[in-house]
């Protein structure tokens, strides 16, 4: 009897460390999936800040008193090596993996941006010549597109503070910026200039060089705005410059606004719920201390915390867990999945100048439908250290293109121990891989059936695509791409619409009915990527307009 209890203990035994062996080949298996591709080895200018237009290139800046880059122009009218013969930003082509210089009229340094409806990147503040300058990028097709600038100005010196866009303005509201406590709006929408808001005064930590700027932003589906700075956050009704919710501070002792930088995203809005359910989503950050610290050549270690909190309703709390380390300086971009990617920064220090140590090279995969636990996943780790000044994008293949990187104040390309990086990198997803293809949906396109170039708020639609499978799970989402500076993805937004029906056409071609977001506060009028997912492996997007 003892001999058979004994064989049946050592059989569970077996079968649990194989169980076990197997969850970690699977997670390992997964995670091996993930490669990195190296696109170029010089871009030419550090991309401090970064964004792809719906014309599938991608803009890249720096600031322009950084000396010269490395992309120098071909046509220079000024003797010698002045920075003014050489490139501070350049567009990316995406197909056919080439840059071509831009003119920036002032410096952009540590500036804020976000898309208008008509695809236009508007892009604000600066240092120095560039602190209340207003820019525009329209992109184009013929290689012509390039910077213009505006006469009017900010109404005062904006250097590290946030931008949104605002759909029923159709314009953008810059928040914050190195002692600017107050916001204002471009184009200015009243009498006066600028509004004051206690807000970031009550947040600002002097010995650490405010440790608030670069605010959170994100828009409510109510139209409200969330405003995150430091440790605290608050509901701001901007129509009437009144704080309407004061929410819980965030557990943990150290800061997640600049100079402590975390990062910061919405999960994804459903039609399931209506789109009422919003939820954010705050990781990383400098420990208590880590500016002074980093002043005298100690780099302390990194927050390892994140947190997140429904601001929609009426209770709200901070649910908190742990990162797989410590991270500082990260991008956190929504993939089309719904899971969260985090990736670039540093273990230790802070951000700025030489001030961070300890490249954070695994990108961490998050996955907010996962227990609470089981929601983390460490990535294949590059090679190439991605600390202060580097940013990355979701790109309309499914990549991510990761670039910049300079914790110099100007090009060092040696005798540093973080050199200035300019090579510029793809990391490709496991759900882009060549054995899912036959799951995966293919030339996806959209027809409206009422406007030719976009569909209305609350709009029925056509997308159609070609399947080499059986149709499975169907997923329609939208991607309102970003503007990445300083960890932060300003104005990035993900929304999974309703999908009334789906009809298996000619040999694998599936046509499907969709339907629009009701709210410009859901989608704010504008260029989406749009993506179906089939049994979650996502297509290659499509540019969408809605209006």
């Amino acid at each position: 009897m003892d001999g058979t209890r004994a064989m049946y203990r050592s059989l569970e035994c077996f079968i649990l460390v194989l169980l076990l062996f197997n969850r970690v080949i699977c997670t390992m298996s997964v995670s091996s999936h993930w490669n990195w591709k190296l696109l170029l080895n010089n871009t030419g200018v550090v991309a401090m800040h970064m964004a792809v237009t719906h014309h599938n290139n991608v803009v890249i800046f720096d600031q322009t008193g950084a000396g010269p880059s490395h992309y120098r122009l071909h046509r220079c009218k000024t003797r010698g090596s002045g920075s003014s013969c050489y490139a501070h930003s350049v567009e990316y082509d995406v197909l056919k993996n080439k840059v071509r210089a831009l003119h920036l009229p002032s410096d952009t340094w540590c500036s804020s941006g976000s898309f208008l409806s008509n695809g236009s990147l508007l892009q604000t503040g600066g240092n120095g010549s560039g602190a209340r300058r207003i820019r525009y990028y329209r992109p184009c097709t013929n290689s012509r597109c390039d910077w213009m600038e505006l006469k009017k100005q900010l109404s005062i010196r904006r250097w590290y503070a946030s931008s949104l866009y605002l759909p029923q303005e159709n314009g953008v509201i810059v928040v914050g910026g190195q002692q600017a406590f107050s916001y204002e709006f471009v184009p200015n929408l009243g009498s006066s200039e600028q509004y004051n808001l206690p807000f970031l005064r009550h947040t600002y930590e002097k010995k650490s060089k405010g440790n608030n700027l670069y605010p959170f932003l994100h828009l409510l589906t109510d139209g409200h705005l969330f405003i995150f700075a430091n440790r605290d956050s608050i509901l701001l009704d901007y129509n009437r410059s009144k704080v309407v919710k004061k929410f819980p501070r965030m557990p943990g002792n150290g800061g997640r606004s600049y100079p402590s930088t975390g990062s910061s995203v919405i999960l994804p809005l459903d039609y399931n719920d209506n789109f009422t359910k919003v939820e954010v989503m705050v990781c990383g950050g400098a420990a208590h201390g880590a500016y002074g610290a980093a002043r005298r050549g100690k780099y302390l270690r990194a927050l390892r915390s994140c947190g997140r909190m429904v601001i929609t309703g009426e209770h709200h709390r901070w649910h908190m867990e742990n990162m797989p380390g410590p991270r500082l300086m990260g991008d956190m971009l929504i993939l089309p999945t719904g899971n969260i990617l985090i990736i670039n920064g540093a273990k230790r220090g802070c951000a700025g100048w030489n001030s961070a140590s300890y490249p954070a090279l695994e990108p961490y995969l998050y996955r907010p439908e996962h227990p609470s636990g089981r929601r983390f996943q460490v990535l294949r780790a590059t090679k190439i250290a991605r600390l202060y000044h580097s940013s990355a994008i979701l790109l309309p293949d499914g990549r991510i293109l990761v670039a910049g990187g300079n914790p110099n104040n100007r090009y060092i390309s040696h005798g540093v121990a973080h050199p200035t990086e300019l090579r510029l990198q793809a990391l490709v997803p496991d759900y882009m891989s060549n054995r899912l293809d036959h799951l995966r949906p293919e030339n996806v396109s959209v027809t409206y059936p009422q406007r030719i170039d976009g569909v209305a708020l609350g709009d029925t639609f056509s997308v159609s695509f070609w399947l080499g499978a059986e149709l499975g799970n169907l997923t329609v989402v939208v991607y309102a791409p970003p503007f990445t500076t300083h960890s932060l993805s300003m104005n990035q937004r993900m929304v999974r619409l309703e999908c009334l029906s789906s009809v298996m056409g000619g040999p694998g071609l599936v046509a499907a009915t969709v339907v629009a977001p009701p709210s410009i506060y859901v989608t704010p009028p504008g260029y989406y990527m749009l993506t179906v997912l089939n049994d979650g492996i996502p297509s290659r997007s499509s540019w969408i307009r809605i209006m």
